[in-house]
């Protein structure tokens, strides 16, 4: 806990997010270590702390009662109860609780003023992303796991297994709440949880979570490079337009794969669309071929991508300019010689949902 706000510059006022299960309830304890102390470091700091209730199981509003009770106990003051409405957002339950927490949290700690929000992620719950994303065939991003900070998240306990965060309980005297969902084999994340890390550290010998955490920390690293990369790389090919963006084909053709996609991927999130899955990718990507149809392809979020050849520019502009006609090689009948009909570009619009 002191490394990591110490990296986060120490912030001088903090938010906990317990549930009361194990792993968040230490965070706590160790939390309010600092918060009864006063200081990290000689570096003043208070602690606050949410419990968020979903309000998904039956009781769950004694559970979050009883959770900030301990919390108070504890020393960490405010401690406030937050209950959202979990709603579907068409990515399953998880991420939708998900989504509804980080809601929450982020105005807690809007309307508390703290600067860091402490969220309780153990190395096991690391491993079993990365473990989950190499399942679902999923790009370096997803298996570089979470990150120990992103914006004012911050995971001190990215480095310490479920078993150390039960210790720091049971030291404590505290008594944690155990979500059944956790072992609810509906989940995909409880399934490898309970079933699939366990065989892999009986047939492959222990130690698996360290290495799957390792992965993560590796792949952090080139995830942000490639990221920075791509980024600089969009920002100098994309060209703005009312209702959408384009990119100039050939430049996006002759950039390295890794970039590519990202870059096509980066245009469909500037209109308003998601993140697109790797099928999706490549259906856009492969408009840049040159084979078959121009398009469009239809990514998340109601984002149409299709290839404008140099021919199809040249009669819009005839259209709307009267300008003369391109000849059958995509050359313009009076202004001599043109670009090969391929230096086209990449359209991205957003189009509105039709009301049913």
């Amino acid at each position: 806990m002191q490394n990591a706000l110490a990296a986060a510059g120490y912030p001088s006022r903090v938010l906990v997010a317990c549930s009361g299960g194990p792993d968040s309830l230490a965070l706590a304890a160790v939390a309010a270590y600092f918060a009864r102390r006063g200081h990290v470091d000689g570096h003043p700091v208070t602690v606050a702390a949410v419990v968020v209730d979903h309000q998904l199981q039956v009781g769950s509003a004694d559970v979050a009662s009883h959770t900030a009770s301990v919390l108070r106990q504890l020393g960490i003051d405010p401690v406030e109860v937050r209950t959202v409405d979990v709603a579907s957002t068409g990515f399953g339950p998880e991420a939708a609780a998900r989504d509804a927490r980080h809601a929450a949290l982020e105005s807690a700690a809007d309307d508390l003023a703290c600067e860091t929000i402490l969220l309780g992620h153990t190395l096991d719950d690391q491993a079993e992303q990365v473990l989950l994303g190499l399942a679902r065939g999923s790009g370096t991003r997803s298996l570089a796991g979470m990150r120990p900070a992103r914006g004012r998240l911050l995971r001190p306990f990215l480095g310490l297994r479920r078993e150390e965060t039960l210790e720091i309980c049971e030291v404590e005297e505290l008594d944690p709440w155990h979500d059944p969902s956790n072992a609810d084999p509906a989940f995909a994340r409880s399934r490898t949880r309970v079933e699939v890390m366990p065989v892999l550290e009986e047939k492959l010998g222990p130690g698996v979570a360290e290495s799957l955490a390792r992965t993560a920390a590796i792949l952090q690293q080139d995830a942000d490079f490639l990221e920075d990369l791509a980024n600089e790389t969009y920002l100098s090919l994309v060209q703005r337009e009312a209702g959408g963006a384009w990119l100039p084909e050939d430049a996006v053709r002759e950039l390295p794969a890794a970039l590519r996609f990202r870059v096509i991927a980066k245009a469909a999130a500037d209109v308003g669309g998601q993140q697109p899955g790797y099928g999706r990718l490549q259906a856009a990507e492969a408009l840049l071929r040159r084979q078959g149809s121009a398009g469009p392809v239809e990514l998340p979020g109601h984002v149409s991508v299709y290839r404008l050849s140099l021919s199809d520019l040249e009669q819009q502009r005839t259209v709307s300019t009267g300008a003369p006609e391109a000849d059958a090689t995509g050359e313009s009948t009076e202004a001599g010689p043109r670009e090969a009909a391929r230096c086209g570009k990449l359209v991205f619009r957003h189009q509105k949902p039709s009301q049913q």
